[in-house]
């Protein structure tokens, strides 16, 4: 598996999470606006990120574990999907999570609940 072996996780974590969205209604891919935003917006720091520590050799990546394209010669293309696919599995299962709970408690409790987990919501 060698050079795939940094793809082969990516497209394991879609296809573990990929079920959330059709089976149980996550509803992520549904709102590409919503998405497309929330990827910009947890992308940009860490690929900025990246590539400053890419840059000063904080870190590297092997060659026997990527497919060997490698972004403006600096960061793999693996590394620039890792930023795409996590984020994308957390939400189908944030969102899968939230639906889950509102058909086990449609009364609104868990929606209390976790509202009242929240830094801000004032319980000290």
């Amino acid at each position: 598996m060698g050079s795939l072996s940094y793809l082969a996780v990516l497209i394991a974590c879609l296809a573990v999470t990929a079920p959330l969205e059709w089976g149980i209604g996550a509803r992520v891919y549904r709102q590409p606006r919503r998405l497309g935003l929330t990827l910009v917006l947890a992308m940009t720091p860490f690929v900025v990120w990246d590539v400053v520590a890419i840059l000063r050799d904080h870190w590297s990546f092997s060659a026997e574990r990527t497919i060997g394209v490698n972004l403006a010669g600096i960061m793999p293309l693996e590394e620039l999907l890792f930023f795409v696919v996590i984020p994308i599995c957390a939400l189908l299962t944030h969102q899968a999570v939230l639906r889950l709970g509102a058909r086990r408690w449609p009364d609104g409790r868990l929606a209390r609940e976790l509202a009242a987990l929240r830094p801000d919501a004032g319980g000290d």
